[in-house]
């Protein structure tokens, strides 16, 4: 069998993952699965809503792939990847990197996780298909690399960690409006190290590996999306022939099979891609002072200035944006 071909995007939350994702996930060959680590609690366990809109239980999709699953122990295998992902355990991990070894002790569930990719591949794709993983923690995707069957291609996307703190405050339902669960809020200090620590993992685990590591800063993904997927598709192997774009800023976005991530993966329609600034006014100065103390280095080298941006003119930012202008399209945030 051909092995599969996984991009996994790699990085911190809030970073828009579920924005490039979905996306992808409108051209042929590409197939947006969401962040299938959590497939196992909260796809199959919990039920919660497939992108498609239907339970995963209830999805025809995640039907035949489940059916390739019937020996699995989705608790066990949801616990055990808590386990095994531990943030303790990233420095352990990463000097079994450096080793040539594999950075994450192996275990029978990795031959179901093996098949759940193989499955999906095999319900959802043409051969060379690209399944789009937006599971992000860095951990996950280095099991992912050394499992068998498994072609891996790490897309880094970050975002200003100011950005990603003002975003983890906002009260968001988990799985949209219909959810009273939230999302987690974390305090902006540990927004702030999470993002050091997941992006500064991303590049030590791929960073030298030209071939197979991309990284895509949200801020210019949202400048010309049309562009940054074109480079993306590229970066897999894929012919960008057929982009989701009617104009270069406005994206059509039909529904996916993604089975978690931020509720913005269930839109659908004609959407404008919008770059979501509203925290360059909104994150107070303590807050902002917090972040950039923490986060100062990898600013620099991820090309973010150390001081606040200049918040855009209230006529410009109106014309800009959907979701106070006459648009028809509805806003799409990171």
């Amino acid at each position: 069998m051909s092995r599969v071909r996984v991009l996994y995007l790699a990085g911190s939350g809030r970073s828009g993952s579920t924005l490039v994702t979905t996306v992808l996930g409108q051209m042929p060959g590409f197939f947006a699965a969401g962040e299938l680590r959590y497939l196992w609690r909260r796809g199959i366990l919990e039920n919660r809503p497939c992108g498609c809109g239907s339970p995963v239980a209830d999805c025809p999709l995640w039907a035949r792939v489940r059916a390739d699953l019937t020996d699995a122990d989705p608790a066990g295998i949801a616990a055990r990847l808590a386990q095994r992902l531990r943030l303790r355990g990233l420095p352990a991990l990463l000097r079994r990197h450096r080793r040539g070894q594999p950075p994450v002790s192996g275990h029978p569930d990795d031959t179901q996780l093996a098949r759940l990719y193989a499955s999906i591949a095999a319900h959802a794709l043409s051969e060379g298909g690209v399944i789009v993983d937006s599971s992000k923690l860095p951990p996950y995707g280095a099991l992912l690399g050394s499992l068998p069957g498994i072609d891996l291609y790490v897309l880094h996307v970050v975002r200003d960690p100011r950005a990603t703190a003002y975003s983890w405050r906002r009260r968001r339902p988990l799985d949209g409006g219909a959810d009273d669960r939230l999302m987690s809020r974390p305090p902006v200090g540990k927004a702030a190290l999470l993002w050091l620590v997941w992006n500064t993992a991303t590049v030590r685990l791929w960073g030298s590996r030209d071939d197979r590591y991309l990284r895509v800063r949200y801020e210019d993904f949202v400048a010309d999306p049309a562009g940054a997927t074109a480079r993306i598709a590229r970066f897999v192997g894929a012919t960008p022939d057929e982009l989701p774009f009617p104009t270069p800023t406005t994206v059509r976005l039909a529904p996916t099979h993604s089975v978690a991530g931020n509720p913005s993966r269930h839109r659908t329609g004609l959407v404008d891609v919008v770059a979501d600034t509203e925290w360059v006014t909104g994150l107070p100065i303590r807050a902002y002072a917090v972040v950039t103390g923490l986060t100062a280095v990898a600013l620099r080298r991820f090309g973010y200035p150390l001081r606040r941006p200049a918040a855009t003119p209230p006529a410009a930012r109106v014309a800009a944006d959907p979701a106070v202008s006459p648009s028809p399209a509805t806003r799409q945030e990171g």
